[in-house]
């Protein structure tokens, strides 16, 4: 590591910890040759994999485009920001542990869907409508009719995944 009041490249470390509850290493340096102390953070450097479109088309994840279609569809909502944010991280991690170079666009809006679900029941529907592309009402009815089926739905418990 080079100092970087005199740009020697003879620093030793002489404290290290863990921050950032262990995802982060923060280290004490001192400068061999002019003394001075400064403290570097060290992180995983973990690649996402890149998004294949439905045109063929590639490009790098981006976690800012997954955080505003899940916000668009929780748009006024009662689901508090540490519950979205939890989500995008599950979401982020999923696809990180698949260990794919490549990931199909259409996989990432699952993996969405399902937090969605899981949070707001609403914004599920609202999502789906987009992803899925519904043409008319009876697609949505038929989404609803799916959603109330399954065993964990109860449409009498507002907060339900908040």
């Amino acid at each position: 590591m080079h100092c970087p009041f005199c740009g020697a490249n003879d620093t030793r470390v002489t404290d290290s910890r863990l921050v950032a509850e262990g995802d982060q290493v923060r280290r004490r340096r001192q400068c061999a040759a002019c003394g001075e102390r400064f403290t570097t953070y060290e992180t995983a450097e973990l690649v996402m994999p890149r998004v294949i479109k439905s045109d063929g088309s590639r490009e790098p994840f981006d976690e800012a485009k997954l955080r505003a279609g899940m916000l668009r569809a929780l748009e006024k909502r009662p689901v508090s920001a540490e519950s979205i944010e939890a989500a995008v991280e599950r979401i982020r991690q999923t696809l990180r542990a698949r260990g794919d170079r490549e990931i199909q666009a259409c996989d990432i809006g699952k993996e969405v869907m399902q937090a969605l679900k899981r949070l707001d029941q609403v914004a599920y529907i609202r999502f789906a409508s987009v992803y899925r592309r519904f043409q008319d009402i009876d697609e949505f009815r038929a989404e609803i009719d799916r959603l109330a089926q399954e065993p964990s739905f109860q449409p009498d418990s507002p907060g339900e995944g908040r």
